[in-house]
């Protein structure tokens, strides 16, 4: 009897949630019928928004309800979600506390939030329903998603990365993963209130960035690149020429001369791909005075310290790799993976030659995002490329809340571009690079 009794507000529940969705999908309807095309493509966002409003609450009062309301406001709210943005997603997007969207089929959505992953209460009625919702974000940015191309990277217009991949593909149902960006970017004093780095790396940073060192950020997935790379470009001069590359624009620059270049996938007759190699090579026609690409991840990353190496110094990128040295061994395979037979000596000369720093980032347990190491790149010694850390951050252990904690240290060695500083203006105190702990977590 107990268990009945418990079972019977689930299912109660349930019936109710199914008896909101069946009319909600009726108002909708009703709506899309009810609409003058001609008259709603004359209004603006925010008046068309109101009027549409106006037509659902009517719909409302004409059907036979029995809802409150905070019922009726959120059948309203979740209509016009339907009408106008991502249905069931707006909700989630409209949480600042959300850092990332993840759908495994209709009706299992997960997010993060705070570095914890969870379930949400937010679902899709079917396949068909999410489906609609992927179409929608999808051709907003001229791409597709079919049985021909089941796989596609797209993002939102607040520069958020969105990947889906449906059926054959994904066996219980279409997958979504869509990585948040804020509207308002971080800038370095948010990253040293979360204790992502200290004043003296963002000193070194900011120094190293007008003086126009190449700077590769690595790390791995989800550790915060981009996010880093967007906050060091805020030291570029507004006098500068600046040509971004990706494969979904996502960087949000603040500087005014910015030409933003995008890779284009096949259409369905399998031509007119062009890839990240081929806008690096057009972009050095453009007179950039800085390159800068989302992320390196093939054939592109050898045109990339090419153009590192003739002119185009202060150029950036990110690469996935779990250390600095594994940052090196994985640009040797992207150049590899170009399909360039090249002496391994000659190619890490090329590396050695072309990339001054290699600042490391990692997710650490718990959901902490840090700049682990800030390592220069001094030179060749015989087949070995010769690295140095000039700042570095030891995890000693995790706190009750399972959160990685350590503490920042500066390793004592003073780096050899010190006089490159100095030329551009740009003076460091010596006390900056002393042995010591800088700070705890």
């Amino acid at each position: 009897m107990t268990k009945l009794n418990t079972t019977m507000p689930s299912m109660a529940s349930q019936d109710k949630e199914a008896e909101f969705e069946k009319l909600k999908q009726s108002i909708h309807s009703k709506l899309v019928d009810k609409l003058d095309l001609t008259h709603v493509g004359e209004l603006e966002g925010d008046v068309l928004r109101r009027e549409i409003r106006l037509v659902v609450e009517h719909l409302c009062d004409t059907e036979n309800t029995f809802l409150n309301r905070t019922e009726r406001d959120r059948l309203i709210d979740e209509v016009l979600d339907e009408t106008f943005g991502l249905g069931p997603l707006e909700m989630l997007l409209n949480d600042p506390a959300i850092s990332e969207i993840m759908i495994n089929g209709p009706k299992a959505v997960f997010v993060e939030s705070g570095g914890n992953l969870q379930k949400s209460n937010v679902t899709f009625r079917d396949d068909k329903h999410l489906m609609q919702i992927i179409d929608r974000i999808v051709s907003k940015v001229g791409r597709r998603v079919d049985e021909v191309c089941p796989m596609v990277d797209a993002r939102l217009p607040d520069g958020s990365r969105v990947n889906a991949i449906i059926p054959p593909l994904a066996l219980d149902g279409p997958s979504v993963t869509i990585r948040r960006f804020g509207s308002n970017p971080l800038k370095l004093e948010d990253l040293l209130n979360y204790k992502s780095v200290t004043p003296e790396m963002v000193m070194l940073l900011e120094g190293a960035m007008k003086a126009h060192l190449n700077i590769i950020i690595s790390g791995g997935t989800g550790s915060g690149k981009t996010t880093l790379l967007n906050t060091l470009s805020s030291f570029i001069s507004n006098d500068e020429r600046i040509v971004t590359i990706e494969d979904a624009a996502e960087l949000q620059l603040q500087q005014t001369h910015i030409v933003r270049l995008e890779t284009r996938p096949p259409n369905i007759e399998g031509k007119g791909r062009i890839t990240a190699t081929d806008l690096v090579r057009n972009c050095l026609r453009m007179r950039p005075d800085r390159i800068i690409i989302g992320e390196c991840r093939g054939a592109e990353t050898l045109d990339m310290l090419q153009a590192m190496n003739t002119g185009h110094d202060g150029s950036l990128t990110t690469c996935h790799a779990n250390t600095p040295r594994d940052a090196i061994a994985r640009l040797e395979t992207m150049i590899m993976m170009g399909g360039f037979d090249m002496p391994l000596r000659a190619m890490r000369t090329q590396i050695a030659s072309a990339v001054n720093l290699i600042v490391q980032v990692n997710r650490l347990s718990g959901g902490p995002r840090k700049v682990t190491a800030i390592t220069e790149i001094l030179g060749m010694e015989q087949e070995t490329i010769v690295m140095q850390d000039i700042f570095k951050y030891e995890q000693e252990g995790v706190d009750e809340n399972g959160r990685a904690v350590g503490y920042f240290m500066s390793t004592g060695i003073r780096p050899t571009f010190i006089s490159r500083l100095e030329a551009n203006g740009v003076r460091l105190p010596a006390s900056a690079f002393r042995e010591r702990v800088m700070l705890r977590d």
